[in-house]
Order: structure tokens, then sequence, then C-alpha cells
């Protein structure tokens, strides 16, 4: 008898592939995927050097001494957070601690993909609240009335990504008290370039969860590491739900090493501010309306021809994310230095007025 192809379980069968656009980036200038665009500290490069022999490569990641270190740095107990596998393993690994095949998870839409992926492997029963268009304000109270008794988790990033959209902390506070029965996760990828941050709070809400990467500020994207921060009750039961090893030993040297040189991290967030009000200066001089924006990316709102403008900066070298598929007409576009903004809107200035 012929073996069949095993059946995948149902809810994978119903799920759209993600495929992210990422071959043939490393020589353009990247505006697409929110990185940083100049690179990690010379102190990440000089520890990865220094730790990079035979020797060490063969020993499983031993995570004690970082957790003390980083757990300094982000002003919490070591016990309150666990090393994840980038933020993306952080959702995963919220998701399969506390919400189960037909339980309710409501996320924003049009939000960071992963929230919507990893709730409908788990089978969950997603609730959407759509962010009204053409404005892209947060859409706060429809968001409170979506959180019922049957709510199971809330996800969702501060700031939004792709809108940019920020909420305050006294949003933040609603939303928490509106879903006092769920899990509330709180994605804060972009907090450095924001400022708000809910995780002071962890000693006395429960059930807030908060996560942090290294791959966005701190020029580490291809190490895969980020952090997810709760009550150590909470933390203690994701160590259950997580491979015991997902993060390894050069990421965790990296963050040690990043998170010492402090001034990097500030320089690179001042020059990223600057040049996210340039950015915003040359939109306006071309009549091209955004969504103002609380992160390291702008939303530029070119309309039908936002496929024209990708494939135009793209041919010049620098790439953008056409997100059109659920803004129409939306292209989202990473902040990085001032002159790498000047080259890029010169190129825009080309395509927007031939």
């Amino acid at each position: 008898m012929a073996a069949k192809l095993p059946r995948p379980r149902p809810a994978v069968t119903a799920m759209a592939p993600y495929s992210p656009p990422t071959a043939g980036r490393a020589e353009k200038l990247r505006l697409d995927f929110n990185e940083n665009t100049v690179g990690c500290s010379p102190r990440v490069i000089a520890a990865l050097k220094e730790h990079l022999n035979a020797g060490a490569l063969t020993i499983y990641p031993e995570y004690g001494r970082a957790k003390e270190k980083i757990a300094r740095y982000f002003e919490v107990d070591s016990a309150q957070f666990v090393f994840t596998n980038g933020t993306d393993e952080a959702i995963q690994v919220f998701v399969n601690t506390f919400v189960d095949a037909g339980e309710e998870v409501v996320i924003l839409k049009p939000s960071y993909a992963m929230y919507r992926f990893y709730a409908e492997v788990a089978g969950a029963k997603l609730v959407e609240v759509e962010f009204s268009q053409p404005d892209l304000e947060f859409p706060l109270e429809r968001l409170l009335e979506a959180i019922t008794p049957a709510t199971r988790a809330v996800m969702l990033a501060n700031p939004n990504n792709p809108t940019g959209s920020g909420l305050t902390l006294p949003s933040i506070q609603r939303i928490l008290e509106a879903a006092e029965d769920a899990a509330v996760l709180v994605d804060e990828a972009y907090f450095e370039f924001s400022g708000v941050t809910a995780l002071p709070w962890l000693a006395r809400v429960p059930n807030l969860f908060v996560s942090r990467t290294f791959s966005k500020v701190f020029g580490m994207a291809a190490l895969r590491l980020g952090g997810l921060f709760s009550d150590p009750a909470n933390v203690a039961c994701m160590h259950k739900a997580q491979s015991p090893y997902s993060v390894n030993s050069l990421a965790i040297v990296a963050a040690e090493a990043a998170i010492e040189d402090r001034a990097y991290i500030e320089g690179y967030v001042a020059e990223v501010l600057a040049a996210r009000t340039l950015l915003c200066h040359g939109l306006e001089r071309l009549g091209i309306r955004y969504t103002p924006s609380s992160a390291n990316f702008v939303l530029g709102h070119f309309g039908p021809r936002a496929g024209d403008i990708r494939d135009g900066l793209r041919a010049r070298g620098i790439l953008v994310r056409d997100r059109s598929y659920e803004i129409p007409g939306c292209v989202r576009i990473t902040v990085g230095t001032r002159d790498q903004m000047a080259r890029m809107i010169s190129a825009l200035e080309e395509i927007w007025l031939r």
C-alpha cells in the first residue's frame, strides 16, 4: 500500500502563507524592514570575534549571567523575563502558553503579521479591530468594545506597525482594565523611538506582557534575539512552553556587548528622530500625505502610484515596503540617517514629479 501525505491540521490548511520579500537586499539602501540602517555597535563585533572559537561553539547556551546583566539594563528582575528567538518567538511562546484552540484573540488590522500567524496556528478565534481609513488613527474605543469576557488574549504593538500610530500610557491602562481576565501583550519593538513603555507596570499588573527586541535599534536582526517580560509566575509557565535552547550563545554575547554601549544607542536614536522629521518635511514638500509616526518608519500615502514608487526606488537601489495589499496605496519607508533620507527624498522626487 502506497504511503499518503499526512493531513495538516485544519487551522494550518486554512492559513495564507507568509512570504516576506527578503532576497537580494544586501547591497541596497534597505528602507523596507525597519532595520538599523548603519549597523550595530562596534563593541558587538569585537565581542563576537573574541568569543567565536571552536571550543565556545561546542557548548549549549548558558543564560544565567547574561540574564542578570540584561535585567539590570531593562530595570527588571531576572525572573521577570525570558530570552526569545526574536520577537516572533516571544509571540509564539505567549500564544502557546495562554491560548487554546477556539479561544478568542483580539488583534489590530493592519498590524504585525505574526500576531495573526501564531494565533491561526493555534486554532484561535481571531477578533480583528480595523484602523479607520484613510486617517489610520489608533482605534482605541473600538478595541475596548471588542474586548469581552470571552477574550483570552490581546496582542498589540506600540507603536503599531505598519501605521506608526502610538498609544499613551493612559490608553494602555484602559486596555489592561478592560481585559483584566485576558493576557495582554504589548509589543514594544520600537520603544526607543517612541519613549512610551509599560515595562515598569509588571509588578502590579499580573496579566501584562511586554516584548522587546534587539533587531531594531540595536542593529542585530540577523542574530534573532528578543525578550518577553511579565510577572515571574507567568515567566515560569512560559519557560515550560519554550525550547530550552532557542537562543544561541553568540546572540547572548552580542546582547551583553550592545547594552554596554548606551552612547551608540542614544546617538542612533537621535539621528533617526532628526531624519524622520527630514523625511516628513520632504513628503510634505512633494504634497504626499503620510501618517504621523512614533517609530523609525513613516507610512506614505501614494494612491494608485504606490507600485510605481516602489519599483522606481528599487531601480535606484532603494528598497521600501509596499503595503497596498492591506492599506491601499500605502508604502512604508524605514527611517535611517539624515543622509540616507536625503538620498531617498531626491530619488522619490525624480519619480513623483516625472
